[in-house]
């Protein structure tokens, strides 16, 4: 057993309604947590499931078959502001009547807004303090954490004796998105025939994450001269400056979207790549729901937690004493990610080509 559940009062799962799900905040750890709400969905069929998330993860749900309402939770503009949405979203949940809430999220708040909402049942893993509020609160042993995290989210649902087959995480994406895509590659001279390398060199948790952008470029140049192929350059506005030194560091000129699309358009853009070549981030977890062929860069992040669970997926990383030491920064010399050459990156893009081309 990874887990344990620290609760006597049985749930009949016949007499739930409506079920709540609070959703993780960052795009990786909710692309890791779908096959969990798809199993809420398998074992609740009849019930209503809505999803508690931050708007910028609501493109990864939003389209999904197994939700049936949205409910968006906006924080970040100021104390007083937070404090008042938590009371507006506490308030919502109560007058919809949730008769579960199951928290992904393994915050205090996640807790504490579904006891204040009046949820009778409420189940999650009981850290940040908060088991007392919650009335089947699991405790974790040091195996779950070795799991990967597919398998932490599935565990949940484990532990309270629900059916939660492991599978890989799967996206969908909205007509909407696909057509503003289709119309905008094909402004830029981009055809359906068309070889896409897709190029993610970014990571939101720090630079132990990062690939340095000129190998990234390196790759770009390669793709274009020995295969043909054009280069997309995706990230989010945080990431713009890398993705623009990227750019600027290839001979052959990139289309640079980085910043300038929603995620639902990212995602469609990453589904139009034949290739993507990733740092450990939100977009890696996306090429990989979409099964796209990808080649994943790891540093100082351990891939059988977080690692693309894809089988057209190939993993490079090097077995170095520090690595993985899961910090954002080095305080030594990064040697996990500057010992990682293109050579290296370009050989597993070949052994994709190959088998998937």
């Amino acid at each position: 057993m990874v887990m344990k559940l620290f609760a006597q009062n049985h749930i009949d799962r016949s007499k739930i309604d409506r079920i709540l799900v609070r959703a993780t905040n960052w795009v990786g750890d909710m692309v890791i947590s779908l096959p969990a709400l798809e199993a809420v969905r398998e074992n609740f069929p009849k019930s209503t499931l809505a999803v508690l998330a931050r708007p910028w993860v609501i493109p990864l749900i939003k389209d999904h078959p197994a939700v049936d309402q949205v409910l968006p939770l906006r924080k970040g503009r100021g104390y007083l502001t937070d404090i008042i949405e938590i009371i507006r979203v506490a308030g919502l949940i109560r007058r919809i009547k949730f008769d579960l809430a199951i928290l992904f999220q393994n915050a205090f708040e996640a807790a504490l807004l579904a006891y204040l909402g009046g949820v009778r049942f409420r189940i999650g893993y009981d850290t940040d303090s908060r088991g007392f509020l919650l009335s089947h609160p699991i405790k974790r042993n040091h195996k779950i954490l070795k799991l990967h995290q597919v398998e932490y989210y599935l565990c949940i649902l484990r532990a309270m004796g629900w059916k939660a087959k492991t599978r890989d995480p799967c996206l969908f994406i909205g007509d909407k998105d696909k057509e503003n895509i289709g119309s905008i590659l094909l402004s830029k001279g981009i055809e359906q025939d068309d070889l896409l390398l897709g190029l993610g060199p970014g990571a939101i948790y720090g630079p132990a994450k990062r690939w340095p952008p000129e190998r990234f470029a390196t790759i770009g140049d390669w793709a274009t001269e020995r295969w043909g192929a054009k280069v997309m350059v995706l990230g989010s506005q945080a990431e713009q400056d890398i993705c623009r030194s990227l750019s600027q560091s290839m001979k052959h000129n990139p289309l640079n979207f980085c910043g300038n699309t929603t995620l639902g358009e990212a995602m469609a853009l990453v589904k139009r790549c034949d290739f993507f070549v990733t740092n450990d981030s939100g977009l890696m977890h996306v090429a990989s729901a979409l099964d796209r062929p990808m080649v994943a860069i790891f540093g100082s992040t351990d891939p059988h937690a977080t690692g693309p669970r894809s089988q057209k997926a190939r993993i490079v990383k090097h077995d170095i004493e520090c690595a993985p030491c899961l910090k954002p920064k080095c305080s030594r010399d990064y040697r996990c990610m500057l010992g990682i050459e293109p050579a290296e990156v370009w050989k597993e893009m070949e052994i994709l080509k190959e088998r998937f081309a």
